[in-house]
C-alpha cells in the first residue's frame, strides 16, 4: 500500500527571471533544480501547506511572507514513485524589489531567464509544472491539478462546484 509524502515548493519570480535552487544530495530528488524553497509537511501543517512553504522559505532563504507579492497556490500534483504518493503543492510569487536572497543552506540559489530553462535538470513533476507555468499558468490565476504519468503530465483547472 503506497504511503503519502506531501511536499511544498515555491517559485519566486522577478520580471522575466525565476529563482531556482540547485539541490545537492537530497534523498528524494537528487541533484537538480527545484523551487527556491520547499520541503515536507510537518504533522501540524497537514491542513495548511502554505504554512509549510512559508516555514521552508524562511529556513532555506531567510525570506518571509512580507517579501512576496501575489503569493498563490498554483499547482497541486500527484505522482506514484517508489511506493509513495508524492503530493506536491506548488506556490508562485514575485519577490519584491526591496528584497534579495542570501545563500541557502539547502544548495545554490540562482536566478535564471524564464526562456532558458530547457537544459536544466529538474525532478519530473517539477519540470512539468515549470513548463506548464511558463506556457500557460503565468498568464492567468488558475489553480491547476496535475497527475504525472509515464506518458507525461495531465493538468486540469480546479474549479469549485
Amino acid at each position: 500500500m503506497p504511503v503519502l509524502r506531501p511536499m511544498t515548493a515555491i517559485y519566486l519570480t522577478r520580471g522575466a527571471k525565476i529563482l531556482l535552487l540547485y539541490r545537492i544530495g537530497s534523498r528524494v530528488i537528487g541533484n537538480s533544480y527545484t523551487g527556491s524553497a520547499g520541503g515536507h509537511l510537518e504533522a501540524e501543517e497537514y491542513r495548511d501547506p502554505q504554512a509549510c512553504m512559508l516555514r521552508e522559505l524562511q529556513e532555506e532563504t531567510g525570506l518571509t511572507a512580507d517579501a512576496l507579492d501575489g503569493l498563490a497556490l498554483r499547482y497541486i500534483t500527484m505522482r506514484l514513485k517508489n511506493g509513495e504518493i508524492r503530493q506536491n503543492y506548488y506556490y508562485f510569487a514575485e519577490l519584491k524589489p526591496s528584497f534579495d536572497v542570501q545563500d541557502s543552506n539547502e544548495g545554490r540559489l540562482e536566478w535564471h531567464d524564464m526562456d532558458a530553462l530547457d537544459d536544466l535538470p529538474m525532478p519530473v513533476t517539477a519540470r512539468h509544472v515549470v513548463d506548464h507555468y511558463l506556457a500557460t499558468g503565468r498568464f492567468n490565476d488558475v489553480l491547476y491539478g496535475g497527475i504525472t504519468t509515464a506518458d507525461g503530465p495531465v493538468f486540469a483547472e480546479l474549479n469549485d462546484f
